[in-house]
């Protein structure tokens, strides 16, 4: 039974998201600094953050790992994942957002909802994370809370519920007007606590009209707070708090906040909703998982049987730090847990309340807590470790393909073997990152998500392992894919060497599939090919779209069906229709017309409006298409679609072409035919 004296309803978990730049880390920063977590505020361009602990992070200024920390407000505590913000490291914050129960979406108050904004919000809406919004920058010239909320509106399409209006624009921003309980939070300059007091009388007329249009919005949409409003054409203060929670938490609404992280103005009323809307391990549903085929539920309670996911792994020099969110049951110091996936059995020797790369040890977590673990040697992120007696496979968190490769070698021979394990650790911390050797040049091959994604893994190699290396020119992984298939492809698999036969025989529709992936299906009549040969010859169709037959790019964006077949009495078997199905789809490939994938992405270009000539030239150049062009804050915005294997190098050229003041982002939006000089391989 949940009452509230459970202490699970005083944990929130929450992760911050946010485009590249829009305050993510400083907001997490002031959040520690509030809570006394710690005693001095932390800056980015001082390279002094609690959270961008990592060398690299600190010499870029950016989020490149999720870095999860723990803290308390208001008798609650919260345990929080400040997420990376760029396209590349998008792989991260999947991870992290499989994990959380909520999140707090930074805007920034000039730009708006900016690309990567766009696609963590998506990530987000796909594991129904409920959400929270924090407008940042409100001091910078041009910061427009209004504007910033249309652009959320707009583009995101949430129903943005606004709790606050601010007091003061851009430089002399000094506060807030709660406008829940209709009272004035001001910030005196230098100050780390806000004043509180009457709503400003030139600001009065208009918080009685936002709160007006704040409560007809909720009761638009939440039945108990209609029915108040339609009895006293208001609503009371709690009233409206438990509707704009109800509303959060279903994600029929988003609550909208603002402030100035950098200046510490708006961090108290932020924790404040936090804690009031976002949900506790109680408020969402039980987690699920799978044992022997058939789905279960495991409660968030501490005395279930123990489940939890591992989200990610640091694979240190000294050990290996594994972080976990524990789903339901209690893991203690010094227990034997079941790996699920692999069946092997691991002990837990230590446990970590985490703070980035800071830790407190304790002797026990409880369903709702996130956690790191010392110990555990085979556990990978995604892993699900439970209780030996009660198995439970959890659906781990998706991973990306790879989009982007570098041939990368040991400069020195001898030091081959230590790059090999230098790369190893590093697939094994980052799912995103793949290995290979190259068959024809034999060359050791690192893909990834993305330009930026592997400079950093390269200068990990370098920095951490001590280890020189030398980095071919980047290339982009193709895809293959059917642009006109073929009817009633035959193949006939026999084989007869002695001893049992293989016989299969197959006939096979391919069509382009326009939605992508792949899909199989059978029309077989009359028990001509039994089910469980279907299953073999889907298997083998599977296996063959690893490599086409245009360069041996993998393939995709088809549909095949199996239309007839025959089957021996002695002589066929799994194995042969498998085969039958590789080889058969494998020839079909051939004989249909094949078309070579590249990928895309979408860049947004910002540039002072003198340079907008150039740019557009450059875009057109590579390959661009421009999709928009808007004026915002003073400068000029250009979306465009354009081939990744066109923007190596962009940024230098960019800034180049316009003096060091263009900026550009990039998201990846799927692939597009690529043209006919395009390479093979």
């Amino acid at each position: 039974m949940r009452t509230s004296t459970n202490p699970l309803t005083t944990v929130r978990n929450l992760g911050i998201l946010a485009h590249v730049d829009a305050g993510k880390t400083t907001v997490t920063e002031r959040i520690l600094y509030t809570t006394g977590t710690t005693y001095k505020r932390g800056e980015v361009h001082d390279g002094t953050t609690v959270t961008d602990f990592d060398p690299q992070e600190r010499d870029r200024g950016i989020t490149i790992f999720a870095a999860a920390v723990s803290c308390s407000w208001d008798g609650h505590r919260i345990n929080l994942i400040d997420t990376p913000g760029h396209v590349d490291f998008a792989d991260e914050v999947e991870r992290s957002l499989r994990v959380l129960d909520g999140a707090v979406a930074v805007f920034d108050a000039v730009a708006g909802v900016e690309p990567q904004s766009e696609s963590v919000w998506r990530q987000a809406d796909r594991h129904g994370v409920p959400r929270i919004a924090f407008v940042n920058k409100m001091d910078r010239a041009g910061a427009d809370l209004d504007t910033a909320v249309a652009s959320i509106r707009d583009r995101l399409h949430p129903v943005p519920l606004v709790t606050q209006l601010p007091i003061g624009t851009e430089d002399g921003f000094t506060g807030v007007v709660d406008l829940l309980r209709m009272r004035a939070l001001v910030w005196a300059d230098g100050a780390d606590t806000p004043e509180e007091g009457p709503v400003p009388d030139a600001l009065s007329e208009e918080a009685a009209r936002r709160r007006r249009l704040l409560e007809e919005a909720v009761a638009e949409r939440h039945p108990a707070a209609l029915e108040e409003f339609c009895d006293r054409e208001t609503l009371t203060a709690a009233t409206l708090a438990a509707a704009l929670r109800d509303l959060t938490r279903t994600g029929d609404g988003v609550v909208v906040l603002c402030g100035s992280a950098y200046r510490n103005r708006g961090v108290e009323p932020l924790l404040d909703a936090v804690v009031a809307y976002l949900p506790s391990p109680l408020d969402v549903p039980p987690v699920r998982g799978t044992h022997d085929g058939a789905d279960e539920e495991r409660p968030a309670d501490p005395a279930a049987p123990m489940a939890a996911l591992a989200f990610k792994v640091n694979a240190t020099p000294t050990g290996r730090l594994t972080y976990l969110r524990v789903y339901s049951g209690t893991i203690e110091k010094g227990d034997t847990v079941r790996d699920a996936g692999t069946g092997r059995t691991e002990r837990v020797g230590r446990l970590l309340r985490v703070r980035a790369d800071r830790h407190d040890p304790l002797e026990r977590a409880v369903a709702g807590d996130i956690v790191a673990v010392i110990g555990l040697k085979g556990a990978r992120a995604g892993s699900t470790l439970c209780a030996s007696d009660a198995p439970l496979v959890l659906e781990p968190p998706g991973v990306a393909e790879p989009v982007v490769h570098v041939a990368v070698e040991a400069r020195r021979a001898t030091d081959t073997d230590r790059l090999a394990s230098a790369l190893a650790r590093l697939t094994e911390e980052d799912p995103s990152l793949a290995v290979r050797t190259d068959p024809e040049t034999g060359q050791t091959v690192l893909s990834g998500m993305g330009e930026l994604h592997l400079e950093v893994a390269v200068e990990r190699v370098r920095r951490e392992h001590g280890l020189e290396v030398t980095v071919g020119r980047p290339g982009v992984a193709y895809r293959e894919t059917v642009g006109a298939g073929v009817t009633g492809f035959v193949h006939r698999h026999v084989k007869q060497d002695g001893g049992a036969g293989q016989f299969a025989h197959v006939v096979l529709d391919v069509e382009p599939r326009e939605e992508g992936g792949f899909e199989f299906r059978s029309t077989v009549v009359g028990g001509r090919v039994p089910q469980e040969f279907v299953r073999a010859v889907e298997a083998g169709c599977r296996d063959a779209l690893a490599e086409g037959p245009l360069g041996g790019h993998p393939v995709t964006g088809l549909r095949v069906t199996l239309t007839d077949g025959q089957t021996h009495v002695k002589d066929s078997s799994d194995t042969a229709f498998r085969t039958a199905g590789r080889f058969g789809l494998r020839d079909a490939l051939r004989a249909s017309r094949m078309v070579l994938l590249e990928p895309v992405v979408e860049v947004t270009v910002t540039v002072p409006e003198d340079a907008v000539g150039g740019v557009l030239g450059d875009l057109a150049a590579r390959r661009g298409r421009v999709t928009g062009s808007e004026t915002r804050g003073g400068a000029a915005v250009v979306t465009a679609t354009v081939p990744l294997a066109e923007l190596f190098g962009y940024a230098t050229r960019l800034r180049s072409r316009t003096q060091g003041r263009g900026t550009f982002t990039a998201r990846p939006t799927g692939y597009a035919p690529a043209p006919a000089e395009a390479p093979a391989r």
